[in-house]
């Protein structure tokens, strides 16, 4: 694998960065865009909660289109099931031979909800942790780890802007990892879905619900199955797995070393390869986007089930008991909220 810790300022900076969106990934890549010295406009649509964020932090706001007409670099940062539409509405025409298409997930090309025209450049940077510490690490002078993946190379100079690109966010500081859309988009969608958002998620409720149909208050089932988890995972984040096990007692390494498998069995590992095997076929993305373009019903019914279950009413009482936590509004179509926890580093 190939990491690059430097790469040609002058090329981004010789550029006009458009970037469509202005949410957690948007507002980090713009701020930082700016502040290495390019030029950068923000493509918000009209009535936009994010305009006035963007505007108050000295950014220049124009509507999707005109950005893309006056871009040289065109980045969509906009939520994956938005890409096609807005692309369609807002860019297409402006994408003329020369240009730059950027994406920070490679969903909606690699699922060719995106087509890009032959003759310009369409290249991914994908920073590896939510947007707002993208900005906070770039203002204390440092950056995370991106990746950096190129789908057309029409100009032959795509990777040498992708780089430049990247380290205008602060990427090469931590080092910038060649992959491919490909790669990029299955691994991510993995990642969320077996392990992150629904394999935790899944985990979650049923130590939770077990605790409590055995006859334990519903307060210490919450503790011991979603409060304390921040704790271990804060663990691997620092040391993988090693770290976790040498902070955590004796009891703890003991009965995690014996249990865990148990819990994630065989079973559920092939389950697993089921759920990569429908993101590399794109039945899930397929899935995906006939919900989208019906209105989200399904997604809305899941999410409504979650948002119900009682861990969720037990833990917002719990949570109102510590001060110290500052609830986050939920993210607008443009991302505008900045979300408690991240999701995907990269979505």
């Amino acid at each position: 694998m190939t990491v690059h810790y430097q790469a040609d300022p002058s090329v981004i900076r010789s550029k006009t960065v458009a970037v469509i969106g202005y949410g957690s990934q948007g507002h980090a890549h713009s701020l930082n865009l700016r502040d290495s010295g390019v030029d950068v406009v923000v493509g918000l649509r009209a009535g936009s909660a994010s305009a006035d964020e963007a505007r108050e932090a000295g950014l220049e706001v124009v509507s999707p289109a005109e950005a893309a007409q006056r871009g040289d670099v065109i980045m969509l940062l906009v939520p994956d099931q938005h890409h096609k539409s807005v692309y369609e509405e807002s860019v297409r025409e402006h994408l003329t031979p020369g240009k730059a298409l950027a994406v920070g997930h490679g969903f909606s090309v690699h699922y060719d909800q995106v087509a890009p025209p032959q003759g310009v450049d369409v290249f991914l940077v994908a920073p590896k942790s939510p947007g707002h510490l993208v900005r906070r690490v770039y203002t204390e002078g440092g950056g995370v780890p991106c990746l950096v993946a190129i789908h057309q190379d029409a100009t032959g100079g795509a990777l040498d802007l992708a780089l430049s690109y990247a380290d205008a966010i602060g990427g090469t500081h931590a080092g910038v990892i060649e992959t491919t859309f490909k790669d990029e988009t299955e691994t991510d969608l993995f990642g969320e879905q077996a392990v992150l958002c629904g394999g935790s998620e899944a985990l979650i409720k049923a130590g939770f619900e077990t605790l409590v149909e055995a006859g334990y208050p519903e307060e210490l089932a919450y503790f011991e199955c979603l409060h304390e988890l921040k704790l271990i995972v804060d663990l691997y984040y620092e040391g993988g797995l090693a770290r976790m096990n040498h902070s955590v007692s004796d009891t703890a390494e003991y009965g995690g070393h014996a249990i865990g498998n148990r819990i994630i069995t065989d079973t559920v590992k092939g389950e697993m390869k089921k759920v990569l095997g429908e993101i590399q076929s794109g039945a899930f993305a397929r899935e995906f986007i006939a919900d989208q373009a019906e209105g989200g019903t399904k997604l809305a019914s899941m999410r409504a089930a979650s948002e119900a279950h009682p861990l969720e009413t037990v833990g917002k009482k719990l949570r109102g008991m510590m001060g110290w936590l500052k609830p986050k509004a939920a993210s607008s179509g443009d991302g505008a909220s900045e979300p408690a926890v991240p999701a995907s580093a990269s979505a």
